[in-house]
């Protein structure tokens, strides 16, 4: 039932989603499934302004709404809402890039039709602490160690990222969103992992391969994210 999680604050915070590394002090707040809801729209545009992302189990859920499109027209569709269907076709075990190829490929000038869930609204009712004591700060840019979350494994205390890294990470993760519509920090740390040690684009395209085959990543796209770790690599980020 867990939709995601965010670091340190209650709220629908996708800014504050929980991340492929986490401080050992964070607080995680896990947001649940609630109401349903029904969506019709005609698409009068190429894209519907969504950038999608998931929980790592197949939980796809709206991380941004552009402004102006038509679906930030539409005021019941909302930031943190999970897709569960699209046209009567259930998505809820899909990953987010399958969900947001999905979106994209809706004809023109046609109806759809989308079937969401909203987070659950338990955590309104939280307070802060009288004393005035606050969260503690994420820790994911601080110290020496953080907790690594992966979709396959157990999670590992590891040393933080490189200030390089870090950037790489977050321009990767950009460019996620340019070319797939979709946001997953998680992902883009892979693929900066996975470009660590290679010493020319073919080689990182042949380690994405092995390790992420399952997304198709466009050559224009691979090329992008090499030149982002080489840009980031040489303090040009």
């Amino acid at each position: 039932q867990i939709m995601f999680c965010t670091l340190n604050t209650h709220k629908v915070d996708m800014d504050k989603l929980l991340g492929a590394q986490i401080g050992l002090e964070d607080f995680i707040f896990a947001h649940v499934k609630g109401q349903r809801k029904e969506v019709e729209a005609i698409k009068t545009e190429d894209v519907l302004g969504l950038t999608i992302t998931d929980n790592g189990t197949s939980c796809a859920f709206i991380k941004r709404i552009k402004e102006g499109s038509l679906m930030d027209q539409i005021k019941t569709v909302c930031v943190g809402d999970h897709i569960e269907s699209i046209n009567g076709k259930n998505v809820s075990q899909y990953r987010h890039y399958e969900v947001a190829k999905m979106l994209k490929d809706l004809e023109k000038g046609q109806m759809f039709k989308l079937e969401l869930i909203e987070p659950m609204k338990a955590f309104e009712m939280l307070e802060p602490r009288s004393h005035g004591a606050s969260l503690p700060e994420a820790k994911i840019s601080r110290g020496r160690e953080t907790l690594r979350l992966r979709t396959k494994g157990p999670a590992t205390v590891e040393e933080m990222p490189s200030e390089a890294e870090e950037k790489a990470i977050k321009k990767v993760d950009e460019l996620l969103e340019t070319y797939m519509g979709i946001r997953d920090i998680e992902l883009a740390a892979t693929m900066v992992e996975a470009g660590r040690d290679k010493k020319n684009p073919d080689e990182f395209a042949m380690a994405l391969d092995e390790a992420l085959g399952d997304f198709a990543f466009p050559d224009e796209f691979v090329f992008d994210v090499w030149g982002a770790i080489g840009d980031a690599k040489q303090g040009r980020l």
